[in-house]
């Protein structure tokens, strides 16, 4: 056979880029970031709703699989760790607080220590400084923390698996003259990733201590500049670009989109409260959050047409999207209607102290949000060409 014919008998290469996966059913990309950023929220809300800390370890099991199986190999998507070591901060200090600020201990309670008491003047009466400290107080302060420390790890995921700068292209044009300041509040965090891992390789190509606090200076100023000029210049460069312009609205436009937007976070406010305190009216439950979402919506839909702009290669919405928003939503919803279970297994009370329960329908809806972690497209790998690959 000829080579010529050889040559046609063969198959043509494969183009470069991402493959399927291990199964061939999906190619990898990255998921929308609005996806992973209502997943997120909804999951938040949900860990509001339950100081059982049964559930709050498993969302954070749940937290750590799904970032572990969809973030990617940027540097910002490396930043996880650093958010749980905030929540482990933010336990510490709750469990300190309640510690130092003693609200007495009764007989059945289980005594741990006594801290030294100081005495306080008249005025600040009500408040004591040290004493008795129990077993049933740490333990509920701890759960505090914890629930605290599980919202901010949801927003830590949120971060790290949705990519900041395609974030900004699906910002509302309501809001495009608010686009720096958001740019800037957005990028901080995964600059300050970036920043600390540069800073602690370039000390560990130095002489000097890289651990404890004799390195804290020497690592908290240079990251925190780093971060921050990092962050100004990306803003300054789609400021000389012209984004946040003020756009062609009137008078009267901008007027009636400022009061749908304020109408609409009133509501909101107004929805969240009703959804939170069992003993408020109905009227300030769903009802109101509905239509403080609706006034919202319009105020943003007429905001947005005064800007208009193009995007290149856009984000697709697919029905991987759709699921992953979908598997938050539903958690939350579930643990907000209260059905199949008793409401008090999400808030078990320490007094007396007892082993809390783990009810079948909370901790489904959880197992429910971790499923994202299969439901979401793997992400796409960097792919590098060998060097040392010789050409045909």
């Amino acid at each position: 056979m000829s080579a010529v014919a050889r040559t046609a008998a063969q198959p043509p290469a494969a183009p470069p880029g991402p493959g399927p996966d291990r199964g061939g059913r999906r190619l990898p990309r990255g998921l929308h970031p609005l996806a992973w950023w209502i997943w997120a929220l909804a999951l938040a809300t949900a860990v509001s709703r339950t100081a059982n800390p049964l559930l709050l370890f498993l969302v954070l099991a749940v937290l750590g699989y799904v970032v572990t199986a969809r973030r990617t190999t940027a540097p910002w998507a490396r930043g996880f760790k650093y958010y749980l070591y905030l929540a482990l901060t933010v336990v510490a200090i709750r469990v300190i607080f309640r510690a130092v600020f003693a609200t007495g201990i009764t007989p059945h309670d289980h005594f741990l220590f006594a801290l030294p008491h100081i005495p306080t003047p008249d005025w600040y009466a009500g408040i004591q400084l040290g004493g008795p400290v129990s077993l049933e107080a740490v333990l509920s302060s701890a759960t505090d923390g914890l629930r605290l420390a599980c919202m901010l790890c949801c927003i830590g995921a949120a971060n790290t698996l949705a990519n900041p700068k395609r974030a900004l292209r699906v910002l509302p044009g309501a809001l495009y003259e608010l686009g720096v300041a958001v740019t800037v509040a957005i990028s901080v965090a995964p600059q300050l990733v970036q920043s600390v891992q540069r800073v602690s390789r370039a000390r560990k190509l130095r002489a000097g201590r890289t651990r404890g606090l004799g390195a804290l200076r020497g690592i908290v100023v240079p990251v925190l500049e780093d971060a921050l000029e990092r962050s100004l210049r990306l803003a300054a460069a789609m400021d000389s670009r012209g984004y946040g312009r003020a756009g062609t609205a009137t008078r009267t436009s901008r007027r009636i989109t400022g009061a749908l937007m304020l109408l609409g976070m009133c509501g909101l406010c107004a929805g969240a409260y009703g959804l939170l305190d069992a003993t408020a009216p109905a009227f300030l439950g769903l009802p109101a959050m509905s239509v403080g979402a609706a006034l919202c919506v319009a105020g943003l839909r007429l905001g947005g047409r005064r800007v208009t702009r193009t995007t290149y290669r856009p984000d697709p919405w697919r029905a991987a999207e759709w699921l992953v928003a979908g598997s938050g939503v539903l958690s939350a919803v579930l643990l907000f209607a209260n059905l199949g279970y008793d409401p008090a297994q999400l808030n078990p009370t320490f007094y007396p102290l007892t082993w809390p329960e783990l009810p079948l329908v909370p901790t489904s809806a959880i197992l429910l949000a971790g499923a994202a972690g299969f439901l979401a497209p793997p992400p796409a790998a960097t792919h590098r060409t060998d060097p040392k690959a010789g050409t045909a």
